[in-house]
């Protein structure tokens, strides 16, 4: 008894340790501490934000429909580049239902991934996650091009980049709600 209070911190890293080593174990583990760091993103200051010139992105729908990125000029979108094998993209999928709910009959949202349509699906499905999931059929406009999963890029309706994160997020936090709110509310 004695060995196990000298030592319980130890004994409880190997066991996060071997958890960590088993495939099974190991992606809830990642999605929940991933999860449990996500704060709201940082916007970007409205003097140094890119302007978004190049809509032209051809993507389609998991049904199979085609979408230009186009139809979006003029409007706020939120683009998540993402992957359902990637615990930070997998960690940030419930705040960004709860926004879309809140947000997506205003906002443009587009979930690009270059999965299998069958897979996202059934992801989606599994979740019960009704977001809008697409496929690029070419390259991103070189401003939403990233070599990093999860990348969220938040445009507004002037051409404006004014979120750029890599990595996970808390996307249903009051403080980006806010910056919506104000993109939205921009001529």
């Amino acid at each position: 008894m004695e060995f196990l209070k000298k030592n319980w911190f130890n004994i409880l890293f190997i066991i996060l340790i071997i958890l960590l080593l088993v495939p099974q174990t190991r992606k809830p583990i990642q999605v929940g501490l991933n999860r449990m760091i996500s704060f709201s993103p940082s916007k970007i200051a409205e003097d140094e934000r890119d302007t978004l010139e190049n809509y032209n992105w051809n993507l389609v729908d998991l049904n199979g429909e085609p979408v230009n990125f186009k139809s979006s000029i003029g409007k706020v979108a939120v683009v998540n580049l993402w992957a359902t094998w990637c615990p930070p993209c997998i960690a940030e999928m419930p705040s960004f239902q709860k926004l879309y709910d809140q947000y997506g009959d205003r906002v443009d949202f587009y979930f690009v991934s270059t999965e299998e349509a069958a897979k996202l699906q059934h992801f989606l499905d599994k979740k019960h996650y009704r977001l809008p999931v697409y496929q690029p059929l070419d390259m991103a406009p070189q401003k939403l091009q990233s070599r990093s999963l999860p990348t969220t890029i938040v445009i507004s309706r002037k051409g404006k980049i004014a979120v750029n994160k890599e990595g996970s997020a808390n996307w249903n936090d009051s403080g980006f709600k806010e910056l919506l709110d104000q993109l939205l509310a921009e001529d």
